[in-house]
């Protein structure tokens, strides 16, 4: 089962939840909201670090995939950082020990996509002028390797996804497992945040300016790379875990992902997905099977999904883009 939902609807089951909102008794400015039960069980606290700058931990279980409709909308900066979780939006897809920077700008009008799964994640929101009172010079203008990250609210938002580096995963543990209360808790806190968003910005800065390269892939684990492509779309109906294909690839875990990311630009479970969508297209293209049969044949089991899917993929429903071509046969 698929849960769709609008973003104002979900703002309404959030209210409907406000019997469970927890203050701390030392801070007014720290809350903790329930999940709504029709999603899931657990949590999301929000804490305001001062003017401009706020930190958002979120622990919970999604009971089923979650797909949230988000109209168009300017955005702050945001640092989000899963130590375990998925999710996808327009822009990103991001995995378990991963970080997506999004930028401030313009947030396009998306759907964010939750598998049924249970999630840990640490964010910290950033208002542009708070960026640029840390890092920009006197005149607010900011290094040349993060100035990307402002752009005007007409403008599309940067955004990039990366492997959490051990140091960064060591602050959200500090973050998740603060000792203090009252204003030390709050220094703590904003100090961690701050920490958190310098090594971010540190790894983008060194990116944007050339200082980091890529280390190419030696011959050998480059043909595990592209054997492990094989394996994934030789079983398009029951394909392996990521353990499971690291294994009859030859390869560890962590060297799939990043080796198949290099390789492909993409996560192994997104090429996957692309790679189906695409196989339905051309099966739809003949005119020669009806919408299920090609749904099956690339190794969709949900109708709506697929549907959903597709139509974000190629702007039309599988249907009509049949109908088209069979008019055009």
């Amino acid at each position: 089962m698929t849960i769709t939902i609008s973003l104002q609807a979900w703002e309404d089951l959030q209210q409907e939840v406000n019997e469970t909102v927890q203050y701390d008794p030392f801070d007014p400015l720290d809350v903790t909201w329930q999940l709504p039960q029709l999603v899931g069980y657990g949590y999301m606290r929000w804490i305001e670090l001062r003017e401009g700058l706020g930190l958002e931990i979120t622990n919970f279980r999604l009971c089923d995939r979650l797909i949230l409709h988000c109209p168009e909308l300017p955005s702050r900066l945001k640092f989000h950082c899963h130590l375990s979780g998925q999710h996808e939006d327009k822009q990103t897809i991001v995995d378990d020990r991963e970080f997506a920077l999004y930028g401030s700008g313009l947030a396009p009008k998306e759907s964010n996509v939750g598998p049924k799964q249970k999630a840990l994640e640490v964010t910290v929101y950033m208002q542009p002028e708070t960026l640029r009172s840390f890092v920009g010079n006197s005149n607010g203008q900011l290094p040349v390797g993060l100035q990307q990250l402002i752009r005007p609210n007409e403008r599309e938002r940067y955004t990039r996804v990366a492997k959490i580096t051990p140091s960064m995963e060591s602050v959200m543990w500090q973050i998740l497992q603060c000792p203090f209360q009252g204003i030390m808790k709050r220094m703590y806190l904003e100090s961690k945040a701050l920490e958190l968003v310098s090594l971010v910005l540190g790894q983008e800065s060194e990116i944007q300016q050339g200082e980091r390269t890529i280390k190419p892939l030696n011959a050998g684990t480059l043909e595990r790379i592209h054997y492990a492509r094989t394996l994934l779309l030789q079983n398009l109906h029951q394909p392996p875990s990521l353990p499971d294909l690291a294994r009859q690839a030859q390869l560890n875990e962590y060297t799939l992902k990043r080796g198949f990311r290099q390789v492909f630009g993409t996560t192994v479970f997104a090429y996957l997905h692309k790679y189906r969508l695409e196989q339905a297209r051309q099966l739809l293209t003949t005119g020669q099977m009806a919408v299920s049969e090609v749904m099956k044949a690339v190794g969709f089991s949900d109708r709506h999904h697929f549907a959903a899917a597709f139509r974000k993929q190629f702007g039309v429903s599988p249907r009509e883009f049949l109908m088209r071509h069979k008019c055009s046969v």
